[in-house]
This record gives C-alpha cells, structure tokens and sequence, in this order.
C-alpha cells in the first residue's frame, strides 16, 4: 500500500498559528521534506516533534522529487514544509505533487496560513477577485513587461517583493499601473509586523529612500478608469523649480522622478516630451 504525501502548513511567523492537524500530521509521518533542515528543526523541536529531516528546496527539487515518490510506493509517508506558510506557494512543491498524481498516491493538504491571503485581507482592498502573482523580476525592464501582462486583470493584484527591491518596484508599479490604491504589508504576525495604506505614489515616495526589512506584500487595486501617468508639464515645471533653487539639471530630474514616483528613464522620456 502506498503512503501519504502531506503537504503542510506552517507558520509565517507567529509559532501559535500552527493547527493541531498539522502538529499530528508531523508527528505522525515517516519524512518531513524541508527547505532548510536547520529552520525546521528550531520549530520541530519547539513543539517537541522527532522526525527525520530531508531537504528539499528549487535546487535539488528534480532530484528529489522521484526519490520520494519511491519512498511513498512502498508505503512511506511524507510532509512537505516550506519555511514559512504554504508548500507551493512561491516555495517548492508542485514537482513532487504532479510525480504523485501521475503515480495514483494519495495528496493531502493540511491548511494553514498564507502571507499573500491575510495581506489582502487586511488591506482594505476588494476581495471578490484576487490575482497572485509571487514574486515581480528582480529588473526592471522584466519587471515592467510582467506588470503589463497583469495590467487589466479585474482583480485585486497581491505580489510579493524583497526589501531592498521594493523602492524600486513600487516606481515601476506606479509608471506602469497608474496612481491606485494601495497596501504595504511587513512582517505579517511577527513581532513587527506593520501596514502602510495609500495610493502608489504616495507609498512609492514613503519608501524611496527608507530602509526597510522582513518579508513584503504588495496589495494593488485593480484599474479603475484610464491609467493615471503624471503629465510631463508637471514633471517639467518640478524640475525647473529645483534648477531654480540651484540644483544642478541631472541631481534635480532625479529628485522629480523620485517625487513623482517615476524611474529615472520614465521621467527622462516624459521630459523629451515637454521639448517636442
């Protein structure tokens, strides 16, 4: 008879989120399937669980994935943990499901918490439709064309993003999206956990030059009406404010695209514009 791939929730960050079923699902299998043996470890040994460790993570997962589907056709059970949250969400998981389903083995999933879900939640942005995008390119070039794609999907947009990309990311979000409500979730059920509401140009001048840390989640509303882009006059006559006051041209564009929320390559172009 053939075991039981489970596929686990675990926290996202408050270690009291854990479910019972997922404690007795740990304690019970043969194999838990871990991105980071060592982070799994801190919260095995936290709930007084002694289990065997196995890594699996997007390096070794098409190695890994048929070895434990031998491991399950001769009756080994198995969990699947992420380091926080869902397996396959934005973590690895999906070759090892699809190995199982094409293998006729039972998959279960044992729910939990999504950083993704109780960002949008807490948003304040419409739930009826929602669109999952992970994580936008790390360039911004990619990035753009990725926003583009998603541009007029009728749904709220939930991304997620990295600290030190997040400036950037809510600029290209702003030229490409337009001005749209917006959320900013942080650390969500950690001990610093903190949300900042507003449109993007707002949020994109709040984070423009603040460091910040953790695990992020971006919550866009969808486009309402035509895509809000600042005109070029505006960015002209802020420019020509900031040369005024003896900024020199490149220093002064800069700080009006940063304003603006803009790349530096957008404001350039609208400034052309003005020059047309």
């Amino acid at each position: 008879m053939s075991g039981t791939l489970y596929l686990v929730t675990t926290p996202i960050g408050n270690l009291k989120d854990i479910t019972l079923r997922a404690l007795d699902v740990l304690r019970s299998v043969d194999i838990i399937a871990c991105e980071d043996t060592r982070h799994t470890r801190k919260l095995l040994n936290h709930f007084e669980i002694t289990a065997k460790l196995v890594s699996y993570h997007e390096h070794n997962e098409n190695e890994r994935a048929p070895s434990f589907i031998e491991k399950l056709k001769v009756g080994t059970s198995i969990a699947v943990v992420s380091d926080a949250g869902t397996p396959g969400i934005a973590d690895p998981s999906f070759r090892v499901v699809e190995l199982a389903i094409e293998n006729g083995i039972l998959v279960v999933p044992v729910p939990g918490p999504a950083a993704f879900v109780a960002a949008v939640v807490a948003s304040g942005l419409p739930t009826d439709s929602i669109f999952f995008g992970g994580f936008l390119p790390s360039k911004s070039g990619e990035r753009r064309k990725r926003l583009e794609e998603i541009r007029d999907i009728p749904a709220t947009l939930v991304l997620y993003e990295t600290p030190h990309r997040l400036a950037r990311s809510l600029s290209d979000c702003l030229a490409v999206l337009g001005d749209r409500r917006s959320a900013v979730a942080r650390e969500i059920t950690k001990l610093h956990e903190a949300f900042a509401f507003g449109s993007l140009s707002t949020l994109a001048a709040e984070y423009a030059d603040a460091g910040v840390r953790g695990e992020i989640v971006l919550v866009i509303d969808r486009a309402r009406g035509p895509v809000a882009v600042p005109p070029p006059d505006s960015l002209a006559d802020r420019v020509a404010e900031l040369e005024a006051e003896g900024v020199d041209n490149r220093s002064a564009l800069k700080k009006a695209a940063k304003e603006l929320g803009l790349s530096k390559s957008e404001a350039y172009r609208l400034l052309v514009l003005t020059k047309k």
